[in-house]
């Protein structure tokens, strides 16, 4: 069932999806859902304050969840300085999103499918010398207006917010943001920061994953307790 997959890759929600920690990515769908009206969810930005909190374990597992729900989903590595989502899905990095905003090539170029039916990759391309510059333009703006009128969900994988600003200048873009915390290593305070930076960026909206805590019933890894409120979620 894996296929080219390696568990080392953590795809939970794929190559073990009856595990409780599938079960909870299923859970953090639908909280999502749930929390706000229908349509709001379209582009959702994932991010988190420092680089190993596990971000890009939540984009892909989320991506997989959502696509297991018949849902069309687009996962796009926006992390142009350390991609890793090509890695996840076993794909190459050739052509991708830097080709996009530096080439205007169709998104429709570089899109990969992936061994999940209805899930989608973008990954990151070429690494280019101007990140902040080529995510922050309108050409950015107008890439995610077309993909997401093209799929149901559109998962971004950005870089953590507090060490650069590629997920400030992001987040203004996207429907909502996910803000990933790692249990027994995120630091309240700079969970707070990264929560204040995007509400500076005019995030519309932040969620909160706890990744890293043991479920009850064992075996689980991550649990989404964020919502509407960013300031509840981290005060």
């Amino acid at each position: 069932m894996a296929g080219r997959y390696k568990k080392d890759r953590k795809l939970f929600s794929h190559i073990m999806p009856k595990s409780a920690v599938a079960e909870s990515f299923r859970t953090l769908r639908t909280n999502i859902a749930f929390s706000s009206p229908a349509g709001r969810n379209r582009t959702i930005l994932i991010t988190s304050p420092i680089p190993e909190d596990g971000k890009s374990t939540v984009v892909s597992n989320l991506g997989v969840v959502l696509a297991q729900a018949q849902s069309r989903v687009l996962i796009v590595d926006c992390d142009l300085r350390k991609p890793v989502m090509h890695s996840c899905f076993s794909l190459d990095r050739v052509s991708g999103l830097t080709n996009v905003l530096a080439r205007d090539l169709d998104p429709g170029e570089v899109v990969s499918p992936t061994e999940v039916a209805g899930l989608y990759v973008i990954p990151s391309g070429p690494i280019p010398p101007n990140p902040s510059e080529l995510l922050g333009s309108a050409k950015m703006a107008g890439f995610l207006d077309r993909v997401a009128e093209q799929y149901d969900v559109v998962l971004l994988d950005a870089p953590p917010v507090i060490a650069v600003t590629d997920a400030a200048l992001l987040a203004p873009l996207v429907d909502r943001v996910l803000l990933v915390l790692k249990a027994g290593s995120s630091r309240i305070e700079m969970a707070r920061e990264a929560r204040d930076q995007l509400v500076k960026a005019n995030a519309k909206s932040i969620g909160v994953v706890l990744n890293g805590a043991r479920l009850n019933r064992g075996g689980g890894y991550y649990y989404y307790y964020g919502g509407e409120d960013e300031k509840r979620a981290v005060n």
